[in-house]
């Protein structure tokens, strides 16, 4: 098995003792319970990361570790940004959740037009947190080091400039009587930005497709059957990370 993540404010430019407390400190002695000799991974999430191994522990929130050259790992490309719209309930969390496990690089909460959910005031910033705790906990699970964007919530005006900038966009969208093509067969970049535009359960409405139409996104699906909100941005980030060869 991998070692552990751990994330940190800040990483040492050389190589250097290194006393890891506080909350993450916490969970590596009292959780994990790792003892001198053991390994760790300690990133910042944004790409910087080292190794180290575990000198001594203290008291039951702080291990003193021994690091490695402190390395910076590049970003992914073709940059794969998900425009989630946004779910009921938890749903929001479960797909910030597998969409960060599988690969994504950005995450965009958008109102759209047929949301139930809607983020507003005290209520939309404690959403929007939870989400970027979601990351960041499922990137350490699926041992990333560099955890994907979770960007303020977007209205469909600014999606649509989202979409206008991009080397690649499809709006997820199955209707039988609107045209689509496959996701599969789609051509494309093998560089720069890629971005999906996933609809709530309702569906993207005529006027947003327009809109995002005429911002360069056209209508992709992705098989026979019909995927929950939830789930949509997770199977199209997986067949893209594989028709790209970033999961080759």
């Amino acid at each position: 098995m991998t070692a552990p993540v751990f994330v940190v404010d800040e990483l040492p430019d050389s190589r250097a003792v290194f006393v890891l407390d506080g909350p993450e400190g916490r969970h590596a002695v009292s959780v994990k319970r790792l003892h001198a000799g053991e390994e760790v991974v300690l990133t910042d999430g944004a790409g910087r990361w080292a190794r180290g191994e575990v000198v001594s522990t203290e008291g039951r929130d702080r291990l003193a570790l021994a690091l490695g050259e402190v390395i910076e790992e590049p970003a992914e490309t073709p940059r794969i940004t998900v425009v989630q719209a946004l779910p009921k309930g938890d749903r929001g969390e479960l797909a910030v959740e597998t969409m960060t496990e599988t690969g994504v690089d950005a995450i965009v909460p958008w109102a759209a037009s047929r949301c139930i959910t809607q983020w507003k005031g005290e209520r939309g910033l404690k959403a929007l947190a939870k989400w970027r705790a979601t990351a960041r906990e499922a990137g350490k699970q699926s041992r990333r080091v560099r955890f994907p964007e979770i960007a303020e919530a977007s209205t469909t005006k600014q999606v649509a400039a989202l979409v206008a900038r991009a080397d690649f966009a499809a709006v997820l969208h199955e209707d039988r009587d609107y045209p689509s093509q496959p996701l599969a067969d789609a051509e494309l970049p093998s560089s720069g930005e890629i971005v999906l535009v996933v609809g709530p359960e309702g569906g993207v409405s005529p006027e947003e497709l327009a809109l995002f139409e005429s911002a360069g996104a056209k209508a992709h699906r992705l098989g026979r059957s019909v995927l929950r909100t939830s789930t949509t941005g997770t199977a199209a980030t997986a067949l893209l990370l594989g028709r790209t060869g970033r999961w080759s």
